[in-house]
């Protein structure tokens, strides 16, 4: 399939009206009366039955205009937009993804959505009242088309013949843009219009005879007195007046456009070549004396450096675009248990790696579930708690440095940690009796196959859900938290770099080998004499402002089996609140690190995250900084715990 596929271009459209459709679809239950939200679903219904059928998608075009015409009784307050109305829609906009999507559906099950949605209104029709007509109007149109619009498939006979329709009209054509012969473009639009119109029909059904074309046509609309209508005179010479009340500078303004993903992560490859080519140069000119060398070498670090900068502003997009998604997930949750959920989002603006937004639905997706299922109580458990019926599941992005933070909480009965430690217990997970801190029960949840799920339903008690999650999350760098408010809720927060692609990174010898540490997780380096070396050996805790610190030494963990440096350092890392040291032989200083997955035969490895090669060639492996990290807490806590 090609980039200009008129299929995957509608496709591509198509789930953005589908979008739209759902969003106000759960808008308006919320607010079943509002005229806006229903006019945005008619229109985005009419836009995708017209598209569906000038793209050869006959069978969703017919669909849609189903839809479309069901839901243009609501529009016309024939219909109530009732809860039920409204989930038979949804259905139906389902129904409509999958033909979009091009898949095998079966035929009856479009008539079954629609015989549903026909029973919804039936249930929902308000008594009938004798309709007041509406007075005869007078109206002068006039309108000219985009010069392409031939050429996209706008047929202006189609538009004249809509307007007709509505009403006794009179239609004479503008011809003043007409070129000379000899630069007559034949696939060109050149002419406008200019109709008078008689009709009973509101100024909406005008505007929606133009609804394809208005964003690339010139249109008005002027509603003319009765008195002075007969008297209308058309010039051919008139120029049409541009409907959007923007000037054309202002128009320019704000463009957007398309570009496949696989070009951009192509696009992305480049720039970490570059990036590497870069730090070669580097090398080789730390060897020359050449002042000219060095500062053309200097203007290229710099304008590597903006590129890299600018092509990751490009891979960032807000993280709203997966937000949107759990709206319909959480009206079909509250269906599902019966519960009345009230779900809230926050920091919808802020911005991450579309690598890493495309990887985080399915986790996301587990854990409102779990919030649901799980963590929030029926409405009679809820009241007899002193709660509000109404359980509230809340969905929060944050920036943290080079990190974003987005949160699951609720405000349900939080997590019974000795219901988990039981089940852990009786799965052979924890050994009975054992010391384990409330933090290690609670990861107890993501391993592989646990629930504390009496039985399986159609939303959880699997066990599966929350490895997924782990997985996940482990895959992409990042790390989770949990704090548990026992009666008051829970809140699971994961923590995920801002991009996949390159990081800063500080340049590390361990004997003699090279790593890599991201620079985002460095809080500080401190030096490791000799006998501080000796005087810790047994214990590995430093003491850095009065707290306690443990520290691991790399080159045991590394088996380098090399004598250590005289004068060792420490790099102190963090996630969060906990922090830990790593004792390296040396700092190399800091590097641009272009991150190289590693192989499935070392993908296992939790002390590393990938690879990156360095200026002279070489390869580095980069430390997974949240595995260390969680290690030298165990470290800590097995210590504690002896005394």
């Amino acid at each position: 399939m090609t980039d200009n596929d008129p299929a995957q271009v509608f496709r591509v459209e198509a789930q953005e009206l589908l979008d739209q459709i759902e969003q106000a679809l759960l808008d308006l239950e919320k607010s079943p009366g509002d005229a806006d939200l229903i006019a945005q679903v008619f229109r985005a219904m009419h836009t995708l039955k017209g598209s569906g059928a000038m793209f050869g998608f006959d069978a969703l075009a017919g669909f849609a205009h189903a839809c479309e015409t069901a839901f243009d009784r609501v529009r016309k307050g024939l219909v109530k937009a009732t809860p039920k109305l409204i989930a038979s829609v949804l259905a139906a906009e389902d129904h409509l993804r999958a033909l979009a999507e091009g898949k095998n559906v079966p035929e009856d099950e479009g008539a079954a959505l629609l015989a549903s949605i026909e029973a919804a209104m039936a249930a929902g029709s308000p008594a009938p009242t004798a309709p007041e007509p509406e007075p005869e109007k007078s109206w002068r149109i006039r309108f000219s088309l985009a010069r392409d619009a031939l050429v996209n498939g706008t047929r202006p006979l189609a538009l004249l013949d809509e307007l007709r329709a509505l009403g006794p009209c009179e239609i004479a054509p503008l011809t003043g843009d007409i070129p000379n012969l000899e630069t007559l473009q034949p696939t060109d639009c050149h002419l406008g219009w200019d109709i008078h119109l008689k009709t009973r029909h509101p100024r909406a059904a005008i505007e929606e005879v133009f609804i394809f074309v208005g964003d690339d046509a010139a249109l008005t609309i002027e509603l003319v007195p009765l008195a002075s209508a007969a008297g209308h005179v058309v010039s051919e010479a008139a120029s049409p007046v541009a409907a959007n009340d923007k000037p054309a500078a202002a128009q320019a303004i704000g463009y957007t456009v398309r570009v496949p993903a696989e070009r951009l992560d192509e696009l992305m490859n480049r720039v970490g070549e570059l990036v590497i080519a870069q730090s070669r140069l580097k090398q080789v000119v730390a060897f020359s004396n050449d002042a000219n060398l060095h500062s053309v070498a200097e203007e290229i670090e710099r304008l590597a450096s903006e590129l890299r900068d600018s092509m990751m502003n490009v891979r960032m997009v807000p993280i709203s675009q997966l937000f949107g998604r759990f709206r319909r997930l959480i009206h079909d949750l509250a269906r599902d248990t019966g519960k009345t959920i009230d779900f809230r989002t926050s920091g919808e603006t802020t911005e991450l790696d579309k690598n890493v937004i495309e990887r985080l639905a399915d986790p996301l997706i587990h854990l409102i579930r779990n919030s649901a299922d799980h963590g929030l109580e029926t409405a009679e458990e809820r009241r007899a708690a002193g709660k509000p019926d109404a359980g509230r599941i809340t969905l929060s992005a944050r920036q943290a440095g080079t990190e974003v933070v987005i949160s699951v909480s609720d405000d349900g009965r939080g997590v019974d940690l000795n219901r988990v430690r039981a089940k852990a217990e009786r799965s052979g997970l924890l050994a009975p009796g054992a010391p384990t801190s409330d933090a290690e029960i609670l990861q107890l949840l993501f391993a592989p196959g646990f629930s504390t799920a009496e039985k399986v339903t159609n939303l959880s008690g699997r066990g599966v859900g929350m490895d997924v999650v782990k997985r996940t999350v482990e895959s992409l760098r990042g790390t989770i938290d949990i704090a548990n408010r026992p009666g008051s809720g829970a809140e699971v927060a994961l923590r995920l770099p801002l991009t996949l692609a390159i990081i800063d990174g500080l340049l590390v010898r361990i004997g003699q080998g090279r790593y890599v540490i991201p620079l985002a997780s460095v809080e500080e380096c401190v030096e490791l004499t000799t006998d501080q070396d000796q005087r810790s050996r047994g214990r590995s805790f430093l003491t850095l402002r009065g707290q306690l610190v443990p520290f691991i030494r790399l080159r045991e963990l590394f088996a380098t089996g090399t004598v250590p440096d005289k004068y060792q350092k420490i790099v102190v890392v963090s996630t969060g609140s906990e922090r830990v040291g790593l004792v390296v032989d040396q700092i190399l200083g800091d590097h641009q690190t272009v991150i190289k997955p590693l192989s499935s035969f070392h993908a296992g490895i939790g002390t590393f995250s990938g690879a990156t090669i360095l200026g002279d060639g070489g390869v580095a492996l980069i430390l997974d900084v949240p595995h260390l990290v969680a290690a030298g807490q165990q470290q800590e806590d097995r210590l504690r715990a002896a005394g």
